[in-house]
């Protein structure tokens, strides 16, 4: 087996921080980049506590963790060295190259069943037969097909799993879905039913203020019926500590004691001991048993022995500050005589200052020039004195020289060395701090990338985030708008509904307003017919009380001529109209028949024809239909 290549893992390169422990910390001496001394870190001293029922608790503490995974998403994989391979053998572990760490390492159920099926067929092809025998071909391809189906059967039995899992998924995703579902309409019908039970105490509140406001003024009008003013009784106010004077009412504007529940404190920690204790509990050891630590000294003096500048100024303001209060406090004494006369010394007065008063701008200018050119002179004559000097002893010069030869080689070779010595010094120290800047470089290459990495897969997660937030935000708007269209729908058939109930009761009134003024129109009818009824009888009763009368008192004084002249004239005037009366409709009765018959005539006689022409007319259909048949049936057997 040839000898895999690997490439180059740059581990002095762009991979450097892949190799590192711990975060690399710089020194001021050269070691290793794995190695990293523990530094010693002295604890404060504590004083002990007088109690030692309380043990003391320390304010700060180490702990030291190790954990399989940082906190970053820049966890690399472990390193795996080179390896090579005879080419005689072939490793089994080659095999699982394929694993890499976070798929399928660390091995699980499912890769150690993946190892055992490929050592299964591992050993079942050793015991197919060769290609190159050609009795065995069939065998070989039984086998194979044998193989193969088993396979096929395993992969139907995974991917039954996988849809079996996708289901339960499925199954419970749409559980907690339902489940979510119940819970917000539950929460939106409590919310509608306390909010209905609010409306619905508010006008029950608003009803009985205003039942009790009416009974109240029932009240006030039943004491003053007759409606007489009167004036207030300022004293009887004043007398009655029940009165509006002591105790107003809320009712006419007055709130001694408004907002007063809102001051009012109920707490069951307050109000009760086991609130009390449970309160007491829940507070830490130092707030009920404090710790008192001893102040430590101020340090003003330096580790060298020196003061510090800032204890030094603050002695010098003590200094400062105790003067200033001696002299505010000290006494003034008084002066004393003097026993002998005494001389004062008058300080001599000073020279006055020479000056020098031009007449004009050109007499300054001219003594300018004089002064420049006096410095001049001078310097001149300075430097010939110093040739004059250097030329008479030239020769002790030259000889000075020559003596100091010797010296200044012994010198420049001193010089030389110490050149040599400081160059060694500088490169060291530049080696130094190129080695620490390299360091620092690396460091800070190493938390740049770090936190590159990390920054920029927070920010694949925070766009992936985003973007699922956006899918969610655009289907709660669709499905936002999908309830208002139905809300708007069922908010139509509301209204629908509640026109069509407002249409059914305006006819319900209508009907029952037409109920009550007929039924009232029918009351009134039947009254005044029964109320004519009455009158007609009593009026016809009293007429024919008085006809009875008369009548009697004709029958008293009538003779037999007048009763026959009475019965002719009954006769004639119920038998003759009568007799006038059926003449005269036997008279019209055949004045009509005529026309009768003459309508009857026409009628029937129109009919008949139009019968006789539809009958013709059926007849002659049924002929054509029959001959249209036969013609059909003989074309169909010429065609056949």
């Amino acid at each position: 087996m040839a000898k895999e290549v690997y490439a180059d893992p740059e581990v002095t390169g762009k991979n450097r921080y892949k190799y590192f422990e711990r975060p690399f910390l710089p020194f001021h001496q050269q070691m290793p980049l794995n190695v990293v001394f523990a530094v010693t870190k002295t604890e404060p001293y504590t004083f002990p506590t007088t109690s030692a029922k309380y043990p003391s608790i320390p304010s700060k503490c180490t702990v030291g963790t190790q954990t399989d995974y940082r906190d970053a998403e820049v966890q690399t994989d472990p390193y795996s060295p080179e390896y090579v391979v005879c080419q005689e053998s072939i490793p089994e572990l080659l095999t699982l190259a394929t694993l890499t760490w976070g798929r399928g390492l660390p091995a699980g159920q499912a890769e150690v069943e993946m190892i055992e099926r490929a050592r299964e067929k591992r050993a079942w092809e050793a015991t197919l037969p060769c290609l190159s025998d050609t009795s065995q071909f069939e065998k070989r391809r039984r086998m194979m097909n044998a193989m193969e189906r088993k396979e096929w059967a395993f992969r139907e039995q995974e991917i039954e799993k996988l849809q079996e899992i996708r289901l339960e998924v499925l199954k419970e995703l749409l559980k907690k879905r339902d489940e979510n579902q119940n819970e917000v309409n539950m929460k939106h019908l409590n919310a509608q039913w306390s909010k209905l039970q609010e409306a619905k105490e508010a006008k029950l509140a608003q009803i009985q203020h205003r039942h009790v406001s009416a009974i109240r003024k029932l009240v006030g009008k039943g004491k003053n019926i007759e409606g007489k003013l009167e004036r207030r009784n300022i004293i009887k106010d004043y007398s009655d500590y029940a009165s509006q004077v002591y105790g107003p009412l809320s009712r006419l504007g007055r709130f001694p004691d408004n907002n007063s529940e809102d001051f009012v404190v109920k707490n069951h920690y307050l109000n009760t001991y086991e609130g009390l204790v449970e309160l007491e509990s829940c507070l830490p050891d130092f707030v009920t048993q404090p710790r008192i630590r001893p102040p430590k000294p101020k340090v003003t003096t330096t580790k060298a022995g020196f003061l510090k500048r800032a204890a030094r100024m603050e002695h010098e303001l003590a200094e400062v500050h105790k003067a200033i209060l001696d002299k505010k406090n000290k006494v003034l004494e008084p002066k004393k005589l003097l026993r002998f006369l005494q001389r004062k010394s008058l300080p001599q007065p000073r020279l006055p200052t020479p000056t020098l008063e031009m007449s004009s701008i050109e007499e300054e200018d001219i003594e300018m020039a004089v002064i420049y050119l006096q410095k001049l002179l001078r310097g001149r004559v300075v430097q010939n004195t110093m040739f004059e000097g250097k030329e008479k002893r030239l020769e002790l010069i030259q000889e000075l020289r020559t003596s100091h030869a010797l010296q200044e080689d012994d010198r420049l070779k001193k010089a030389e060395k110490q050149l040599t010595l400081a160059l060694q010094r500088q490169r060291n120290l530049h080696e130094h701090k190129v080695s620490l800047v390299e360091n620092h470089l690396a460091g800070l290459e190493g938390r740049v990338l770090a936190d590159m990495f990390d920054f920029l897969s927070k920010e694949l997660v925070r766009l992936q985030e985003e973007r699922r937030i956006h899918a969610f935000a655009m289907l709660a708007e669709r499905q936002r708008r999908m309830r208002e269209a139905e809300e708007s729908g069922r908010r139509q058939v509301e209204q629908r509904r509640l026109r069509e109930e407002d249409q059914i009761f305006k006819e319900v009134v209508k009907v029952h307003q037409s109920t009550v003024t007929s039924y009232l129109e029918d009351i009134i009818l039947n009254t005044e017919e029964n109320t004519a009824e009455e009158q007609a009888r009593a009026e016809i009763e009293k007429m024919a009380e008085e006809i009875n009368d008369i009548a009697y008192e004709m029958e008293s004084r009538r003779t037999q001529l007048q009763s026959e002249e009475i019965v002719a004239e009954l006769v004639y005037s119920f038998l003759i109209p009568e007799v006038q009366k059926d003449f005269v409709k036997e008279k019209v009765r055949n004045a009509q028949q005529k026309h009768i018959l003459a309508a009857h005539q026409i009628i029937h006689r129109h009919t008949e024809a139009m019968l006789k022409k539809n009958f013709v007319e059926q007849q002659q259909d049924e002929v054509s239909d029959t001959d249209q048949l036969l013609e059909e049936e003989t074309q169909n057997e010429k065609n056949n």
